[in-house]
């Protein structure tokens, strides 16, 4: 069987042509081993947000694409999601479009002894993404973020 990376890998290069030809974004997609079996979800969003109609299509339309392309032939749920209140943060651009907002990030190592901050955004500059932390900026690596998502962004979700 493929490694979850390069299914995840594979799972969205086949999802975003399909989503940009629908003005979608594809967020996120995660490969997530569950009690019930493997769970693949797909984060999409738009300017406007997203609609249970907008998740339901690409649900349907993505999962006969999977179906013929996926090389893992394991058996696997399809979620199709918005990305909800605390939408992950990925890409470079995320965390420009976002400035102002409410973040939360976990780095790989420690930044002066720590490994998770919260704070408010204040964009990227030179490979650093920039944090107001405490009144205080913080600037972190871009390649040093294991993870970041917002805090509480918005409401609504597809799933």
């Amino acid at each position: 069987m493929e490694s979850r990376t390069k299914i995840v890998a594979r799972v969205k290069a086949l999802a975003e042509p399909l989503c940009a030809s629908e003005g979608v974004e594809v967020v996120y997609v995660e490969y997530q081993p569950e009690a019930s079996g493997i769970v693949l979800r797909l984060y999409i969003d738009k300017p406007e947000g997203v609609t249970l109609d907008d998740c339901t299509y690409i649900n349907r339309q993505l999962g006969d694409i999977l179906d013929v392309n996926l090389e893992s032939k394991g058996a696997y749920k399809l979620e199709v999601s918005s990305p909800g209140p605390d939408r992950p943060l990925v890409k470079k651009t995320d965390f420009e479009r976002f400035k102002g907002s409410i973040a939360r990030i976990r780095t790989h190592l420690p930044l002066n002894g720590q490994k998770n901050f919260k704070g408010v955004l204040l964009g990227v500059s030179d490979e650093m993404v920039k944090l107001l932390v405490d009144n205080k900026d913080v600037a972190i690596p871009f390649n040093e973020i294991a993870g970041a998502r917002l805090v509480n962004y918005g409401e609504s979700s597809c799933l």
